[in-house]
């Protein structure tokens, strides 16, 4: 379960904000998760809540902001929506689709005390 060390990621960044940032407390977690990053987002806000017990973000609410994938077909050059690593292009039906986007997952913003 990569979630666990995902989880223990985004305590590190929020602690380490907490010190250069001087906040006492967080009250809400903002995260964009890209659909393509691999990440189980029910396991991932369970293991948060654990993992946030005794820090700055204890109790804090996860809300986890889906951000949608991105793929470019390298045979007719179209950018397009994709929902998974091996979709055909909607326009033109090649397998030949890049993944661009909705690949990472990262703190969009802290709402702090």
């Amino acid at each position: 379960m990569h979630e666990l060390s995902l989880a223990e990621s985004v305590i590190q960044i929020i602690e380490h904000a907490a010190i250069t940032q001087k906040f006492e407390r967080v009250r809400v977690v903002w995260l964009e998760v890209g659909r393509m990053a691999g990440v189980e987002k029910d396991a991932l806000t369970f293991c948060f809540d654990a993992v946030s017990r005794n820090t700055v973000a204890q109790d804090a609410r996860l809300e986890i902001v889906d951000v949608p994938g991105l793929g470019t077909c390298s045979d007719c050059g179209g950018v397009h929506p994709v929902n998974a690593l091996f979709d055909a292009c909607p326009a033109c039906g090649s397998y030949a689709v890049q993944v661009t986007g909705g690949t990472v997952m990262r703190v969009k913003e802290l709402d702090v005390i």
